[in-house]
């Protein structure tokens, strides 16, 4: 359950149950408030120990990930495989926005994929940067159940997760479109018995953990669910109607009139749930299970694990359903390879950062000691820097540290991911180029990569970073004297960067941020683009600009001091002399401004606010949007 799709009252609720029986809760896709890191005066936690890293990235910081006992990787959902979802704006409050670093009243929208997830190649990519994030945590991997999903699985497996989760299509379908839930995945007992039955035969099923969801609702659907190969177990319709919910199946028009599935204040009034509701609902479900396992003759739910021949058709079904194959047990010669019994690791210890940057900022990172160094690196070093803002952020959260105080300079070729989810305080100066990913989930760390000086190329025409550079950056800068790859700074939320062109789908599903771009740009730049600015030099441009959502402006006084400062800043960073060209010559006829429609006008009533000295001027403006509209 996403934050944003229920009130803030229920997803606390939630959390706090959850933590006092050592269970987990989930933040679902919408990232976590800070605030909730920390202990209540009275010792509850409301913070959740499932972060979940979604195709949207709302929320998702180092400083996020640290805090996670798991990190669940959503490839789709049961109510709505192979769709994305979308947030309306009336739904974005100043504290959900705050949390998904976006605009309070501005929609956002989550793409269908993950745009660095294409292949399980990219997917044991993802699950290395968030491994690296947080070496405690175990990684997940949500995946739906359809036809195939054993396949896929055994991929995920071998990709390096520690734990995949089946979704079923009875589950959360309270805020999906009608026409998503007609056409949903199938029930979690078709794709959980695929899965368990194709890892079992793959001898892979020993290397993780399966979960399941989707409408569980009693003891009984446990005990059927461990039998076709479950471990662990997903509720939210359960917990929810424990709290209150009536199933109005309003939640994504906001007038849950029982405060769960609602923002509004006068709504969120009316909630009236407990954690102690949620704590004794799972509790009579433990209870439930355990008297079918008595029934059976199991004491614990390892011995349970893939006994098909436990489950029967009743007789007045026999004529009507073959469940031969549902039930179907693979036969292997030692049971104990039914279930999982041994936790993979991903080799950490060998990277850069492990061996190399962990040991010689020492001093860096616990007194604030200035820190410069020199290495070389090569494509086989990625996700760097991650492990450094990892340990960075253990100790000092989202701030981390003052601005350059580690400063590496490096020469070669970077790997994938390099600079993923880079902390305040850390610059990464390379000399050279970088591979795809580059700054994926960039967290107020700088990143500039340049040339040789002895390179004989020309810049303007030459990548000098793969694709899905910048992908959910929330904060930082980037500066690249080159030209990008394609779904360059896909939902950047935040982070300020200047490069010399892009390829394709710039700027894709943008809510933060500035771009600066003095080169070509690809078509269908802009796409779904619901905040920040991108400056573009080059009139030529506009026809690449997708015009859906935004408009394109002139730039006026304020936005030509933003593109000059700038332009200043990657000439000292990167001695560009394209970036010098245009500053000694400049015309401001020669640029223009891609802004979000809807994002201007929210704007516009926060500044006017700000200048009438109102007590919240987010609050204010976006009550005002909302009357508008």
């Amino acid at each position: 359950m996403s934050y944003g799709s229920i009130s803030k009252e229920a997803h606390e609720c939630m959390a706090i149950a959850m933590n006092r029986i050592n269970a987990k809760s989930n933040t679902g896709e919408g990232g976590e408030e800070r605030e909730r890191f920390k202990l209540d005066a009275n010792g509850d936690n409301r913070c959740s120990k499932i972060k979940q890293v979604a195709s949207g990235r709302f929320g998702v910081t180092i400083e996020y990930l640290t805090n996670a006992v798991e990190i669940q990787i959503k490839m789709a959902q049961g109510a709505k495989p192979g769709e994305g979802g979308q947030l309306p704006g009336a739904k974005v409050f100043p504290w959900i926005a705050k949390a998904r670093h976006s605009t309070p009243g501005v929609s956002l929208i989550s793409p269908p994929p993950h745009h660095d997830i294409y292949s399980i190649e990219d997917l044991a990519q993802l699950i290395y940067d968030l491994k690296n994030a947080n070496r405690n945590a175990r990684i997940s991997v949500k995946l739906v159940s359809e036809a195939g999903v054993g396949t896929i699985a055994s991929g995920v497996v071998k990709a390096g997760a520690n734990t995949i989760l089946i979704s079923g299509y009875d589950g959360g379908t309270g805020a999906s479109p009608r026409t998503s839930i007609n056409n949903a995945g199938t029930p979690w007992e078709i794709g959980l018995s695929e899965t368990h039955q194709t890892l079992v035969m793959n001898n892979l099923r020993d290397r993780i953990r399966l979960e399941t969801d989707g409408k569980l609702l009693t003891g009984k659907d446990l005990a059927v669910a461990i039998c076709l190969g479950a471990e662990e177990f997903g509720f939210a319709t359960g917990p929810l109607i424990a709290m209150g919910c009536i199933m109005m199946r309003v939640c994504n028009l906001n007038t849950c009139p029982v405060g769960v599935a609602t923002q509004d204040e006068k709504l969120r009034a009316k909630f009236k749930g407990k954690p102690e509701y949620v704590i004794n609902f799972m509790y009579f479900i433990a209870q439930n299970l355990r008297e079918y396992m008595a029934k059976l003759g199991f004491k614990t739910i390892d011995e349970m694990v893939g006994h098909t021949e436990l489950i029967k058709v009743k007789k007045e079904f026999k004529d009507r359903i073959d469940a031969t194959k549902i039930l179907y047990n693979p036969k292997v010669v030692n049971r104990t390879d039914n279930k999982f019994k041994e936790y993979k690791y991903h080799n950490l210890e060998t990277t850069l950062d492990y061996r190399v940057l962990l040991p010689l900022c020492q001093e860096a990172i616990y007194q604030q000691k200035p820190k410069t160094m020199d290495l070389e690196i090569s494509n086989v070093n990625r996700s760097f820097g991650t492990i450094l803002s990892n340990e960075i952020t253990k100790i000092y959260g989202q701030d981390g540290l003052k601005e350059d105080t580690i400063k590496i300079h490096a020469t070669g070729n970077a790997g994938n991911s390099f600079g993923a989810f880079l902390t305040r305080g850390v610059t990464l100066d390379v000399t050279g180029d970088a591979n795809d990913y580059l700054g994926k989930g960039l967290c107020g760390g700088k990143i500039i990569i340049k040339p040789s000086k002895k390179a004989t190329f020309d810049y303007a025409t030459n990548k000098i970073c793969g694709n899905v550079a910048l992908y959910g950056a929330t904060s930082g800068e980037c500066y690249l004297e080159g030209i990008a790859g394609e779904r360059f700074l896909v939902r950047n939320s935040g982070a300020n960067v200047v490069s010399l062109g892009c390829g394709q789908h710039g700027c894709e599903y943008m809510t933060g941020g500035t771009a600066l771009i003095l080169g070509d740009i690809g078509r269908n730049f802009a796409a779904g683009m619901s905040g920040g600015v991108a400056y573009v030099y080059g009139r030529h441009n506009i026809t690449n600009v997708n015009l859906e959502l935004v408009s394109i402006l002139d730039l006026d006084d304020e936005d030509i001091a933003v593109v000059k400062n700038l332009l200043k800043k990657h000439i000292s960073y990167t001695d560009s002399k394209i970036a010098n060209k245009i500053l000694s010559d400049f015309n401001e006829s020669n640029f223009f401004k891609v802004l979000p429609n809807d994002y201007a006008k929210i704007m516009s009533l926060i500044k006017d606010f700000e200048k009438a000295n109102s007590k919240d001027p987010l609050m204010d403006a976006f009550t005002k949007a909302m009357e508008v509209k």
